[in-house]
């Protein structure tokens, strides 16, 4: 019950309330009680939080006084997992980590575990891969941005994103299999090669989904509604950026050239012809301009892959370290015996430590691996981009409005799956 400043003006009720402060053990408390701030909680389950995102924040009306993210709620212990599973047996959960964009888990995990073992993908396995990773950063930018400009009122766009998106969804799908959970990528490779009719199917996406992106742009970047919301909201200085490890769009949105693909080349990004998209203001509207742009270079980045595709394996062509093709197993006995070995004890890591970082449509996403030998691992640490996105929300959410946090949240475009893990 709250009491009143007017009912101070009785020394019983007076003296009450002065025991009661006596006994608080913050000031905040006793703000509280005088009913000048109000905490309140948003989420775990709100529409705006984007998953289980609990929100504690302290109003001064409808200001922001403190913000605390609370996450935790759908932990898994996924990392612990790992010790108990065989390398390959742990790919479908790389997939529940963002599983906005499986695929480029998979290659990053597989990878990580690559680097150990000293293997190096041949050329058409490493394009294949490249393919996965840019469809799957132009399916999540697709519902970023979408669910983004849904958070501030504007519906339209979210159709237009989830249209394409599923036309992304359908190349999967011809791919791997699967749709969402796709575990398409093995330690040493791939389960199969592009099947017949992909490449076409995936030029004409690409040529369908550029004008779309136009479309979006047209919709929102001088929509006087969209612009009042996020331009100058959630800035994000280039120092602030830094000192909270931010990797990926959030990263580039504040104005810091760092693009792993880059920076640090793997599966042969170096000869691709494609530029870094970087902001400048740092607020909710360069984020989104940012996600905009690296649509289209990814777009520009795959019809290079596609048109380029070299011919040959996409598989390691160590025999005892990656899986035989099954007329081979089925017809000689050392295939039999190796695949036997394989399935029951998993790829023989040798002992050591390395650390492999990825960029995928989040940010960094890394993985530490301690082997100790054999087909499981001592110890397995993933590093989320998500997790530092949602780590500097105390300090930008600070000094706004309640109306202001969708589109801050929408902007950091983070996925629960891999910050809680």
């Amino acid at each position: 019950m709250a009491i009143s400043k007017h009912e101070f003006e009785s020394p019983d009720v007076a003296g009450r309330a002065q025991q009661h402060f006596a006994a608080a053990s913050r000031s905040d408390e006793v703000t509280d009680m005088l009913g000048e701030k109000m905490v309140l909680n948003m989420g775990p389950s709100h529409p705006a939080t984007h998953g289980v995102l609990r929100i504690v924040l302290e109003l001064d009306g409808e200001n922001i006084t403190k913000a605390i993210p609370d996450i935790g709620y759908l932990h898994r212990g996924s990392e612990k997992i790992a010790e108990a599973m065989h390398y390959n047996q742990y790919v479908p959960y790389t997939d529940r980590l963002d599983y906005l964009a499986p695929m480029a888990n998979n290659v990053a995990y597989a990878l990580t575990i690559e680097k150990l073992m000293g293997w190096e993908i041949p050329p058409r396995g490493k394009t294949v891969r490249v393919i996965c990773c840019e469809l799957a950063r132009i399916s999540s930018h697709l519902l970023g941005v979408g669910t983004y400009a849904m958070d501030t009122g504007a519906m339209t766009v979210f159709l237009y994103t989830m249209a394409e998106r599923e036309k992304v969804y359908n190349l999967c799908e011809l791919l791997t299999g699967a749709r969402l959970t796709t575990s398409y990528t093995r330690v040493g490779g791939q389960i199969r090669d592009l099947p017949d009719g992909f490449i076409p199917q995936a030029k004409k996406f690409l040529d369908e989904v550029a004008p779309v992106v136009d479309e979006i742009e047209a919709l929102l970047s001088r929509n006087r509604i969209f612009v009042d919301r996020t331009r100058d909201v959630g800035v994000i200085t280039r120092e602030m950026a830094i000192d909270y490890g931010l990797t990926g769009p959030n990263l580039r949105g504040s104005g810091v050239d760092h693009d792993l693909r880059k920076r640090q080349p793997y599966l042969d990004y170096d000869r691709y012809d494609f530029d870094i998209p970087i902001g400048t203001a740092g607020d909710c509207y360069d984020r989104y301009l940012v996600r905009i742009e690296e649509i289209r270079q990814s777009i520009k980045i795959l019809r290079q892959a596609l048109s380029s595709l070299p011919s040959g394996p996409v598989n390691v062509s160590d025999a005892k370290g990656f899986r035989n093709a099954k007329p081979e197993v089925l017809t000689k006995m050392e295939e039999l015996i190796n695949h036997f070995i394989l399935y029951t004890e998993g790829v023989n890591v040798p002992p050591g430590e390395v650390y492999f970082a990825a960029e995928n449509p989040k940010g960094e996403l890394g993985f530490y691996l301690n082997s100790l030998g054999g087909g499981s691992p001592h110890r397995l640490k993933v590093r989320a981009p998500s997790f530092s996105s949602l780590s500097i929300l105390p300090e930008v959410l600070k000094g706004l409005l309640i109306s202001d946090i969708p589109a801050v949240l929408g902007s950091l475009d983070f996925v629960m799956g891999e910050c809680d893990r």
